[in-house]
C-alpha cells in the first residue's frame, strides 16, 4: 500500500451511484423481458457487491478529467459482465459453489438451464448499456464502438474466458509463477485492465492516458487477485460470502499455494505500489488511489 488513507466516504459514494445506475439500466434493457430471463438477471447483478470494476470505470473518467457520476451508466457494462462471469464460474460444471455474495448462487435459486441463460443473456446486455451511456455522454459511434471493442476483448478468450478455462485445467497440478501471472491475467486483470482503459475513453483521454490507465488495472488485477487468495484462506464464511477455503480443497492455481502466504502478501503490496505509479501525471488521480489501496485492505 501506498500509505495513504482509505477514506470509506468515497467508495460509499461510487458505490451508491453505481447501485442507482444498475437498477435504472436493467428497467430500461429489462422493459418487455419475461420473469424468466428477467428475475434471474437481476438476481445476479443487483446481489450485494463491491462493484469494483464499475467504480474503477467512474473513478478513471474523473482521474482523466471527465465526470464520475455521468460515466454511470457505461460502468454497468462491467458490472454485467462480472456478473455474467460469477454466476458461470459458480455453475457445477465450473466450480460448483452454493454460496455467492452471501446468498445462494444463481443455479441454487433457480436452476443450472436458468443459470446458464441469465449468463448468457448479461453479455449483450452489457453492449447495450455502453452504447446507451454513450449516447448520455455525448460519444459519437466511434467512440461507442471503442469501447465496445475494449469490453468484448477483455471478456472473451483472450481474457476472461481464456483465463478461466486455464484456471479449470491448472486445478490439481503444480503451475509455475509464469503460469500462475497467465492465468489470472485472462481470468481477473483484463476485466479490470478494460474497466479503467474504458473510463478513460468515455473522458476523451489521450492514448498516452488510457495506456497508464490499463497499465494500472493491469497491475491492480493481479493484486486484487493476489489478496483473494488470501482472504479465502484466512477469511470465513460468514466474511467473505461465500465458502471459504474452496481453493484449497478444488487444489486451484492461486498465488498463496504457489508463492507462499508470506511472498503472497508482499507481491500484492508492491503490485499496487507498481500500479499507483502509472498514475503520476494525470489530472485527478485521488480516487483510483484510494480504490487501489482499499482493494488490499480489505477484509472480503
Amino acid at each position: 500500500m501506498t500509505g495513504a488513507a482509505v477514506r470509506p466516504d468515497t467508495i460509499r459514494w461510487y458505490g451508491e451511484r453505481i447501485d442507482e445506475a444498475l437498477v435504472r439500466m436493467l428497467d430500461e434493457l429489462l422493459e418487455g423481458v419475461g420473469p424468466q430471463v428477467a428475475d434471474p438477471v437481476r438476481y445476479a447483478v443487483l446481489g450485494p457487491g463491491k462493484r469494483i470494476r464499475p467504480l474503477l470505470l467512474m473513478a478513471a473518467c474523473r482521474a482523466t478529467g471527465g465526470d464520475a457520476e455521468s460515466a454511470a451508466p457505461v460502468a454497468c457494462s462491467v458490472e454485467f459482465v462480472h456478473a455474467y462471469s460469477l454466476v458461470h464460474d459458480d455453475l457445477p460444471c465450473m466450480d460448483d459453489d452454493v454460496l455467492r455474495r452471501g446468498r445462494p448462487t444463481l443455479h441454487v435459486r433457480y436452476g443450472t438451464r436458468e443459470a446458464v441463460l441469465a449468463g448468457a443473456a448479461l453479455m449483450p446486455l452489457a453492449v447495450l448499456a455502453i452504447r446507451r451511456g454513450a449516447a448520455r455522454l455525448g460519444l459519437g459511434d466511434p467512440t461507442a464502438r471503442r469501447l465496445v471493442g475494449r469490453l468484448t476483448v477483455a471478456a472473451g478468450g483472450q481474457g476472461m474466458v481464456g483465463g478461466q478455462l486455464l484456471d479449470l485445467r491448472a486445478e490439481g497440478r503444480d503451475v509455475t509463477p509464469e503460469e500462475l501471472e497467465t492465468i489470472h491475467r485472462g481470468k481477473t486483470a483484463r476485466l479490470i485492465a478494460a474497466a479503467c482503459a474504458m473510463g478513460g475513453i468515455a473522458a476523451g483521454a489521450t492514448d498516452e492516458q488510457v495506456g497508464r490507465l490499463e497499465r494500472f488495472g493491469t497491475r491492480l488485477g493481479l493484486a486484487f487477485q493476489a489478496t483473494d487468495d488470501i482472504l479465502d484462506l484466512r477469511g470465513t464464511t460468514d466474511e467473505l460470502g461465500k465458502e471459504s477455503g474452496r481453493d484449497a480443497v478444488l487444489r486451484k492455481a492461486t498465488y498463496p499455494a504457489v508463492h507462499g502466504l508470506v511472498e503472497a502478501e508482499r507481491l500484492s503490496r508492491a503490485l499496487v505500489e507498481s500500479a499507483e505509479r502509472e498514475l503520476e501525471g494525470l489530472p485527478d488521480p485521488g480516487d483510483l488511489r484510494t480504490i487501489a489501496d482499499w482493494i488490499i485492505a480489505r477484509r472480503h
